[in-house]
This record gives structure tokens, sequence and C-alpha cells, in this order.
């Protein structure tokens, strides 16, 4: 029996330092994703211009202001944006502009927004029916690229309001 023994204490050890170095990954992860936490960031739109479409797309230039409220920088190399109106998809843009948002602070970045023309008419369809209460739901969803660990991601979301009157026509919508 005296040959199990070396057997059993060096699997002992092995299954030790297994739990150990599972203990540890997941502590260690732990703490690192509450490093990560904090305060969302503040999206909102700063700006919209109108950029050249290709065939029957739209584009713009959307500028979104975004505010750090958290106590760390965030870096960010790349942005993505995916904008719904009325509950459905309407337009979605990407850019590969990098930079930092300063702690409590802000920057200003400029996306491109492509509105496909199928998603075009599809609003232009459900633009009438909002048309009556004159307003419409927007959800603008986004996120900041970092790497593996550091992408942060962002909502914004709230109503838009409709004109109530037909620039054609000078008349009051019914």
């Amino acid at each position: 029996m005296f040959f199990l023994r070396p057997l059993f204490s060096a699997s002992l050890c092995r299954v030790t330092a297994l739990c150990t170095l599972v203990a540890t990954l997941t502590f260690g992860l732990g703490g690192c994703a509450g490093l990560l936490g904090g305060d969302p960031l503040r999206v909102s739109v700063a700006g919209i211009e109108p950029l050249e479409g290709q065939g029957l797309e739209m584009r713009f230039d959307i500028k979104l202001r975004v505010q750090n409220p958290n106590e760390s920088a965030v870096s960010f190399n790349g942005v993505s944006l995916d904008l719904d109106l009325n509950g459905k998809s309407f337009a979605s843009g990407v850019s590969d502009q990098g930079g930092t948002v300063p702690r409590f602070g802000e920057t200003v970045l400029h996306v491109p927004l492509t509105v496909p023309a199928f998603a075009a008419v599809r609003q232009a369809f459900a633009f009438a029916g909002a048309a009556q209460s004159g307003q419409v739901p927007y959800v603008l969803r986004g996120k900041l690229a970092g790497g593996p660990f550091g992408t942060t991601r962002f909502v914004d979301q709230g109503m838009l309001s409709l004109p109530l009157s037909s620039p054609m026509s000078g008349t009051a919508l019914p």
C-alpha cells in the first residue's frame, strides 16, 4: 500500500491546485467586473447633417455627445449605432473613430448613419398612423468598442415630435 501513497498525494495536490486556480480566476474576474462597473454613459444626439447618399438610400452625419459620469476615462477605437423608429429598425452606422471620453467629461463623435430605401418607405407608412398623436418613439442603441473587455454599450430612447402641419399644403394634419 505504500506505493499508492505517492499517487494519492500527487492527485490530491493536482486537485488542490486546480481548486485554487478556479477560485483565483473566479474572484479575480469578479474583481475586474467591479472595476469596470459604474454609471452608464449619457449619450444624446447633438446634431444631424445630410450626407450624399447612393441610389435611393439616405445618409446623415450624426453628432453624438457622449458624457462620462464616472471616475475613470473610457477609451474606444470604434463606434456602432442602430436607430429604431416606431419599434422598427430604421438606420445604422459605424465608424472607426477612436478616442477617449475623459473622466467626468464629454466628447462629440461623428458617425455616418445610413437609411436604406425600404426602411424609409416602411417608416413613411408608419408615420401616417403616428401623425394623429404627433409622437414617434425612438430607440438609439450603440457601443463604443474598446477591446474584448472594454466595450461600452449605451441606449437613448424617447419620443420624436412630428410637425403638426403639412409643409406642402400649409394646413394642419387631422
